[in-house]
């Protein structure tokens, strides 16, 4: 009973001898569309299913009506093509052929934690009544500009439109009071910037020439 490992363009060896079935079982849930052959004469081939609903699998059921036969076998379905070398001997065949989906388990362990990532808090131990949202976000309205900006007396919390790691991430700047721009440490969580201090004003800058510019102002900082 032979389980490959799927790859996009791969060619598969199958071996069978006379009066032995080989069983070619498709992926859970996977819809036939066709199945060919290049030597249909030789080689008697038909499909069948097992299970119902979600359950339900495709089965390719190959026979070869004599030994030292070679051909070459397509089956097309809704998801993928697979694309097989058949071979029989006179006695050596394959009870069953099936495969494994790296890619596909790789996209729904992605799927999991983005969903994982989108319920996480921001943070944890936060009091509504200790959130200050004193910021005004001003200058250009880049695709990744803040929809809000809040604090809890000892962190800033910069809140984007959807995730960073789905796109370019503008860096950060605290404005000094010269007017200086600084780096300042903060870390990227789902959709937040958390950085570990208050700040006056701050820059969001991406780009040059012309270069993106979001300003971030406390509004009770300001100047009557």
């Amino acid at each position: 009973m032979q389980v490959y490992p799927y790859t996009e363009g791969a060619l598969y060896r199958l071996y069978a001898a006379p009066e032995r079935v080989t069983d070619i079982a498709l992926q859970p849930g996977e819809a036939l569309i066709a199945v060919s052959a290049g030597d249909t004469v030789r080689w008697i081939i038909g499909d069948t299913s097992s299970g119902a609903g979600e359950a339900s699998r495709v089965h390719v059921l190959v026979k070869p009506v004599a030994a030292s036969l070679t051909t070459n076998l397509v089956i097309t379905t809704d998801r993928r093509a697979y694309h097989l070398l058949l071979e029989s001997t006179p006695q050596t065949a394959m009870a069953s052929l099936s495969w494994t989906y790296p890619q596909d388990q790789l996209l729904a362990l992605q799927r999991r934690n983005s969903q994982a990532a989108a319920t996480q808090p921001v943070a944890t131990g936060l009091s509504l009544e200790n959130l200050h949202f004193r910021y005004a976000i001003t200058g250009d309205n880049p695709p990744w500009r803040p929809q809000r900006v809040f604090d809890d007396g000892a962190k800033v919390y910069i809140e984007f439109p959807s995730r960073l790691d789905q796109g370019e991430a503008p860096p950060l700047f605290v404005i000094g009071p010269q007017g200086e721009a600084q780096l300042v440490n903060y870390r990227v969580r789902g959709r937040h910037y958390i950085v570990d201090r208050l700040f006056a004003a701050a820059e969001l800058r991406l780009g040059s020439e012309p270069q993106q510019l979001v300003r971030i102002e406390r509004t009770d900082r300001r100047p009557s």
